[in-house]
C-alpha cells in the first residue's frame, strides 16, 4: 500500500489534502528480512509506518531472552516513538520478519506538523490512543487469564498473524512456552476433528 493511500484509511482518515502534504514529509524505504529498523539501546527518533510486509517489537534481557511485546503486519504504524523510547533511547528491537515498505519521519517533524495541523495531530493522537488501549488489553490478558484463555484472546485481537508469524513469537507475547502453545493448538485440532 502506498503512504497516501493509508493516510486516507479508516479509522483515522485525513482528508485528500492534509494527507497528500503529510505524506511528503516521510521518506520510504524498502527494508529486507531480517534487518532490524531500530536497535533495543540504541538512538531512534523516528516514526514508522509498516506499508507492506511484517515486523516485530521485541525486547532482550541481559542473558539475551527476547520477548515479543509487539505484532506490525502491514499496513500499520509501528507503536509511537514516546510509547518505545526513553531519553531517544529505543526500549524494543524492531525486527523485520518479512521484506517491508516502511515510511518513516523524525519524531521532532512529526511534533511540529501536529503543532501546525489540527487533523495531523487527531490523527497522531488516535494513533497513540489505540496503541495504549491495546498495551493495557495486553497486561490485563497476561494478568487476568490463564494458557488457553490468553490463546483465545490472541485470535480475537489479532486473527491473521497466527498464519504470518512464527509460533514462538505468538508464545512470547502471551507469555507462555512454545511447547504450551503448541499443546493448546493440538488440543483445538482435536476438539475440532471429534
Amino acid at each position: 500500500m502506498d503512504l497516501f493511500t493509508f493516510l486516507t484509511c479508516a479509522p483515522n482518515a485525513l482528508d485528500k489534502d492534509t494527507a497528500r502534504e503529510f505524506a511528503a514529509a516521510w521518506s520510504v524505504e524498502y527494508v529486507e528480512k531480517g534487518r532490524r529498523i531500530a536497535t533495543q539501546g540504541e538512538s531512534d527518533l523516528l516514526e514508522h509506518i509498516i506499508l507492506d510486509g511484517r515486523a516485530t517489537s521485541q525486547i532482550t534481557d541481559p542473558e539475551g531472552r527476547a520477548v515479543c511485546v509487539g505484532f506490525h503486519a502491514s499496513p500499520c504504524v509501528v507503536a509511537p516513538n514516546v510509547a518505545r523510547t526513553r531519553n531517544g533511547i529505543s526500549r524494543v528491537s524492531l525486527d523485520v520478519n518479512a521484506d517491508a515498505l516502511v515510511a518513516q519521519i523524525d519524531s521532532n517533524a512529526l511534533t511540529e506538523l501536529m503543532l501546525a495541523s489540527e487533523p495531523i495531530r487527531e490523527w497522531a493522537n488516535g494513533i497513540l490512543q489505540q496503541e495504549l488501549a491495546l498495551k493495557a488489553d495486553r497486561e490485563w490478558c497476561l494478568a487476568a487469564l490463564g494458557g488457553a484463555d490468553r490463546l483465545v484472546w490472541f485470535r480475537e485481537k489479532f486473527p491473521r498473524h497466527e498464519g504470518l508469524f512464527g509460533h514462538y513469537l505468538i508464545a512470547s507475547f502471551i507469555g507462555i512456552t512454545p511447547v504450551t502453545l503448541s499443546r493448546l493448538r493440538g488440543a483445538r485440532r482435536d476438539t475440532a476433528l471429534n
